[in-house]
């Protein structure tokens, strides 16, 4: 229903919520689009799954503690129930009959209930958000910038996991960000941040960040780049979805430190053009140094590029190391798309590809940055 009737379901739904509840608005972003895709992203996935709830409770349970950090308290499950019977009854017109409502409205109960003992559950164990200081902001590229912010010692997550992020520029607006390193004992967290052109968060975090500035940052999520094991790894990231691929290789070398043994890796990482790949000259003195280390820039838009040219994808299940590896993905939806298909036809069993899917559709995009991402195709 939403995605035939564009902006005007979003628009109704909002217009209702904030007449009747004004006092809410002052939650949500001064600047709705982001907010209205994400809302009915998620609401169109539950509801897809409306008759058996039992499949995605793990998602709406996730939902309730992730929306801790916009202060949200039961009554306003309430205020947004309302709301969103009341956009049904609009658009589905002469479909709405008390039955449907009847249904729909203990659908909402049991969704609503879900999402507070989630949240008040993750109560009893974290806070809503930390707040950590900008330590620096350095522009390593035309349009990617490296936050390192200092976390208090509380702050846990594991390699691989995506945390949501608000800058003091831009209050109430929060995009999820990936670290880019493992946990270290003085609690500095890196983030990549791409400026999207137009972009409200990225500008904000690239450009109107300072050091000393106190950003936000919300609970960890995810599980299927949070890898653990000694297998061999085969990493694919395009653009900023290095992020989360660079704080799994940070936890794999410190195992070599720490035990002499561990996980072979290979990283490609791709991008439009040489000036895009951030962070080649670390990762390639990583590789010099350390054998069990291999990694592979990968560019698509210039074919004078001394080194692999295309798709990363299609140059990372080409290579010799793609079989027999656990693959993780991580880019924008159609890097990751293409990558797994490209796998599958080389032989890669689908169990042995991992991406993350953070809002619960199949065509999933990590969250390392806002609408596409450079160089990821």
């Amino acid at each position: 229903m939403a995605a035939s009737l564009g902006d005007d379901v979003p628009l109704y739904f909002y217009s209702h919520l904030f007449a009747t509840h004004p006092e809410v608005r002052e939650m949500f972003p001064v600047a709705m689009g982001a907010q209205r895709d994400k809302l009915f992203a998620a609401l169109g996935h539950i509801i897809s799954h409306a008759d058996r709830l039992n499949e995605v409770e793990g998602f709406i349970g996730q939902l309730g503690r992730d929306h801790r950090r916009f202060s949200v308290a039961p009554e306003h499950y309430s205020m947004v129930g309302a709301s969103f019977l009341a956009t049904l009854q609009k658009f589905l017109g002469p479909e709405w009959t008390d039955e449907v409502a009847r249904s729909w409205s203990e659908a909402y109960g049991l969704i609503a209930k879900v999402m507070v003992v989630a949240a008040e559950d993750s109560s009893d164990e974290t806070p809503p958000w930390w707040e950590g200081e900008v330590l620096s902001v350095d522009r390593r590229s035309l349009d990617v910038a490296v936050l390192d912010v200092r976390m208090p010692q509380d702050f846990t997550f594991k390699p691989g996991q995506a945390v949501a992020v608000e800058v003091p520029a831009l209050p109430r607006t929060w995009r999820y960000l990936s670290p880019a390193n493992a946990p270290r004992a003085d609690g500095i967290v890196q983030f990549h941040v791409q400026l999207i052109p137009g972009g409200l968060f990225s500008t904000a975090a690239v450009r109107r960040t300072s050091p000393g500035d106190t950003i936000r940052v919300g609970i960890p999520i995810g599980d299927q780049l949070a890898v653990d094991g000694h297998r061999d790894l085969l990493l694919i990231g395009g653009g900023t979805g290095l992020a989360p691929l660079s704080a799994v290789l940070d936890s794999v070398a410190a195992q070599w430190r720490d035990t002499g043994f561990g996980p072979r890796v290979d990283l490609f990482h791709g991008a439009r053009v040489p000036w895009n790949l951030y962070d080649q000259s670390r990762l390639a003195d990583l590789a010099a140094r350390e054998p069990w280390f291999s990694f592979h820039p990968v560019v698509s838009d210039d074919p004078t590029f001394p080194g692999l040219t295309g798709y990363v994808g299609s140059a990372a299940a080409a290579h010799g190391s793609s079989v027999g590896r656990l693959a993780l993905v991580c880019g924008s939806t159609p890097m990751v798309r293409h990558t797994v298909s490209e796998l599958v036809a080389a032989g890669v069993p689908r169990d042995d590809i991992r991406y993350e899917d953070y809002t619960g559709v199949e065509d999933n995009s990590s969250p390392t940055g806002e609408d596409q991402l450079e160089g990821t195709r």
